[in-house]
């Protein structure tokens, strides 16, 4: 009896001071695990400011990151610390111009760092891919398409979209000056003062949405008809890749959000990609990150079943896919079935929210300022004439100053990718502005606080003006302004998306006169990889041309 309860009395003792060893061991252990790289540290970059918490952990940037304003925090830590800043234990922030230059140039041997791991989804496309050699073989396949030649190919095909905008715009417009309302499109529309009263965002989503996949797959997601928000997805994503290139009723099929999905992915993969990658899993099963693991998961499957429908349907026209079908690599091999659709994810991501935020920022730049929307009417009404046509031609609008100029300030202070891109140094190291940094080191260049730098873009580096593109040193405006990224690992789609914004803006701006609801609204914005507008409610009225 006695020896009983002295068993019961030391195992409590025991139970006691094990949670007292735990209770001290875990936090030690954290700290420890943060504080021995920061003594320790063997990229040499104890010596750089930045926030406190950035210095010993990734938490900060994490945090950043999460919150959907990244760039806008990042450049706030520029202007309290300077041109170089620790945002993270292991990445320094570099708000130089002659950085972007060296930091992304070609032949520098720098990689993408292990944030692009967290962007891969069926399998490793050409954004995400890390390895050099691998990365040359997929440039070296996609890249053909998008030559200028294959580009001009593409043009009828966006000036059918951009028409079909139009003429919804003209239906909606004609029965707005009766003062009439309703619900096409988020957040409907209205007649009032003898204009239509509409959110843009939606509507160059949908005409975005609907060119990419009439250029990549053959036919639109059909929002722009619909003025809605939608896709299809496969329930069983597995058996739809297997059943490529035949139809299979068997498969079950549902509608989803495109864009919103897209939204939530973007966000999602930027947070992830801040993480170590021990983290992730880990991150990934938290309630506050499900729904974007979901949200990745739903985005694949838009591409497959774009793929599998556009693979059931043998046709001999040259679209995207067609071209990433023929595409071989030096040693005169194909994609692979999951190669392919990882490919055709990237296109439509990068095809989609790039043109569309990039469309609703440059609308709501020249309806703020009318100055510069009715110097931009009068070059388009003198080059394109007075022909009554719906969409301007590629010919007509290519080599219009001011039309550059209103495009390239709108990319300037809304540039879609507005975050440092990280790249890890390579072997021997990388002197970078008169610095040098260290093997392993990931370094960035931030886009959205060089596009704000006084000494290129002047004292009114945040107002919008087209005319500081004919006043102010070109050569280096142009090694500063960076909407496409830079080097080997620029957007390969740059051609195209270049035509789609001449087209797009050149129509409607010649077609409308646009002013904003509310004449002082801010351009409300949320940042996952691409920095996206939230609402952009204007006043359209069609001119007298």
């Amino acid at each position: 009896m006695i020896l009983d309860r002295l068993s019961d009395t030391f195992l409590e003792l025991y139970d006691k001071l094990d949670l007292q060893i735990v209770a001290f061991a875990v936090p030690g252990t954290f700290l420890a695990f943060h504080l021995v790289p920061w003594l320790w540290d063997p990229h040499g970059l104890r010596a750089y400011p930045g926030p406190f918490i950035a210095k010993f952990s990734d938490i900060w940037l994490t945090w950043v990151s999460k919150g959907a304003h990244r760039s806008e925090l990042v450049h706030e830590a520029h202007l309290k610390y300077g041109p170089v800043v620790r945002i993270a234990p292991n990445h320094l922030s570099i708000a130089n111009p002659e950085a972007l230059q060296i930091v992304y140039a070609h032949g520098n041997g720098a990689l993408k760092s292990i944030f692009y791991d967290a962007f891969v989804s069926i399998r490793r496309g050409l954004f995400n891919v890390r390895d050099r050699n691998e990365h040359t073989r997929k440039r070296k396949i996609v890249s053909h398409i998008f030559s200028q030649k294959n580009v001009l190919e593409f043009e009828p095909h966006i000036r059918m979209y951009v028409a079909q905008l139009q003429n919804q715009w003209d239906r909606l417009y004609d029965m707005a000056v009766k003062g009439m309302s309703g619900n096409d499109g988020e957040g409907g529309w209205e007649g009032r003062d003898g204009r239509l009263w509409l959110d843009c965002l939606p509507w160059a989503n949908y005409l975005a949405f609907d060119i990419i996949g009439d250029l990549a797959f053959g036919e639109p997601f059909g929002m722009l008809q619909a003025a809605k928000d939608s896709a299809v997805v496969p329930k069983d994503q597995k058996s739809m890749m297997k059943s490529y290139g035949k139809e299979d009723a068997s498969i079950e099929v549902m509608e989803i959000p495109a864009v919103q999905i897209l939204n939530g992915r973007g966000e999602f993969s930027l947070t992830m990609g801040t993480l170590p990658p021990y983290w992730r899993p880990i991150a990934r099963r938290l309630p506050g990150f499900r729904q974007g693991a979901q949200d990745v998961k739903n985005l694949a499957g838009i591409a497959i079943a774009a793929v599998a429908k556009r693979l059931a349907t043998p046709t001999d026209r040259n679209d995207l896919l067609s071209n990433l079908q023929a595409g071989r690599d030096s040693e005169g091999k194909p994609l692979g079935r999951e190669e392919l659709t990882a490919e055709a994810l990237t296109l439509l991501i990068a095809g989609s929210d790039t043109t569309s935020n990039s469309t609703c920022a440059i609308l709501y730049y020249l309806a703020k300022n009318r100055g510069a929307q009715e110097k931009l009417q009068k070059e388009l009404d003198e080059h394109l004439g007075t022909e009554n046509e719906f969409t301007a031609t590629e010919a007509q609008v290519k080599n219009l100053p001011y039309l550059d100029a209103c495009i390239n300030e709108g990319l300037r202070l809304h540039s879609t990718s507005s975050v440092g891109l990280p790249r890890e140094v390579p072997e021997g190291g990388m002197m970078v502005c008169g610095q040098f940094f260290a093997e392993g080191t990931v370094l960035s260049v931030p886009s959205y606080t060089i596009h704000r730098d006084r000494g290129v873009w002047g004292e009114d580096f945040e107002a919008y003006r087209p005319e500081r593109w004919f006043e102010r040193d070109q050569t280096l405006m142009q090694k500063t302004f960076n909407p496409f990224s830079y080097g080997p690992r620029a957007c390969v789609g740059r051609n195209l998306a270049s035509m789609e914004l001449l087209i797009i803006l050149a129509s409607i701006m010649r077609r409308y006169d646009i002013v904003l609801e509310d004449p002082d609204l801010i351009l409300d914005t949320r940042e996952g990889f691409l920095r996206k507008p939230l609402a952009c409610r204007v006043g359209i009225k069609r001119r007298d041309i």
